[in-house]
């Protein structure tokens, strides 16, 4: 992970996804995709059920970085756009509603990459 924090990539990733899991996401998944994109580590998905579900799970999670001293590079999507993506460098957090979700299908289009555990 760049910048001054003490996490590694894969750290971040994890903490992201107890955040999320810890606001009651759904369908919290970690793509590791070291080996298939040059623009990050790993792609954390999640749903939330509503738009203020989802604005409350990315709250939390920029919050929580904040304390250990991150914060995204960009945000983008807020919340009405129902998809709301944070950058912090080597993680790509993606909250999603359900619809979107399906929609765009991260998981399928990025299906040569790892799922982390």
């Amino acid at each position: 992970m760049k910048g001054n924090s003490r996490l590694t990539s894969e750290k971040l990733v994890k903490l992201c996804r107890e955040i999320a899991l810890g606001k009651k996401a759904e369908d919290a998944i970690i793509l590791d995709v070291r080996n298939v994109s040059s623009v990050a580590d790993f792609f954390f998905i999640c749903t939330g059920t509503s738009e203020p579900h989802l604005k409350a799970i990315a709250d939390e999670i920029g919050r929580r970085l904040r304390d250990e001293g991150m914060r995204p590079r960009h945000r983008d999507g807020y919340p009405p756009s129902r998809w709301i993506v944070m950058d912090y460098n080597d993680v790509l957090v993606h909250i999603f509603h359900p619809e979107l979700r399906q929609r765009y299908s991260l998981e399928d289009l990025w299906g040569d990459a790892k799922r982390v555990k």
